[in-house]
């Protein structure tokens, strides 16, 4: 059976992104969930004996062991088609697939100074000027990929890109920050009220 290793559900972005991913595949797989934030050194060497890279989220089955949370995404799009992780449009694929790395790999002021925290209150912050161009980055993105697919996910069907931006969308809630029009708005709803992301943030408010 498949095991997904991940960080407390509070505040693994990272680890979110494939448990999404996974859970819509409908595969049954075995959940280890490491705590984030211990004394020194204890978070890093319970995950080791998962992860080679001593991070989460690591995806285990067999003897095989995939430490990245992207990669863990384009495996089981390869290994469940049935699950469309991907749209069959080449065109969209390859901008979902952009827009998955650019997540992946960017907008680290807004990482930094608004992390994923679902137990946090609703409040706005002051951001840098490096923060709010990247929250223009997002929105213009959004934008075009839903006008492009038509909606009312980023590339029509919910899609692995969906997953890469759910995090950004509790983000959004959690900082106070404007969707910045209505097409806009409704897709980050719909980001919020998905099923699985729901699972999710209640397991992630029960911890401490």
């Amino acid at each position: 059976m498949l095991e997904l290793v991940i960080g407390s559900k509070r505040w693994s972005s990272w680890s979110l992104r494939p448990w999404l991913v996974l859970k819509r595949t409908g595969a049954p797989f075995q959940e280890r969930l490491i705590r984030l934030y211990q004394a020194e050194g204890q978070t890093r060497a319970q995950i080791l004996p998962h992860s080679p890279s001593g991070r989460v989220p690591a995806l285990k089955t067999g003897s095989l062991v995939i430490p990245e949370s992207l990669a863990i995404c384009e495996y089981l799009a390869e290994a469940f088609p049935g699950a469309k992780l991907w749209p069959e449009d080449p065109d969209l694929r390859a901008l979902g697939r952009a827009a998955a790395s650019e997540m992946h790999a960017g907008f680290r002021a807004l990482r930094v100074e608004c992390p994923m925290d679902l137990a946090r209150p609703i409040a706005a912050i002051d951001l840098s000027d490096e923060a709010k161009a990247d929250i223009a980055r997002i929105r213009d993105l959004w934008s075009d990929l839903l006008g492009r697919s038509g909606g009312p996910f980023l590339l029509g069907d919910w899609s692995i890109a969906d997953a890469f931006f759910a995090p950004v969308a509790s983000r959004f809630r959690t900082y106070a920050i404007e969707a910045g029009s209505p097409e806009r708005a409704d897709y980050l709803d719909r980001l919020l009220n998905w099923p699985d992301f729901l699972e999710w943030e209640a397991a992630g408010r029960r911890e401490t």
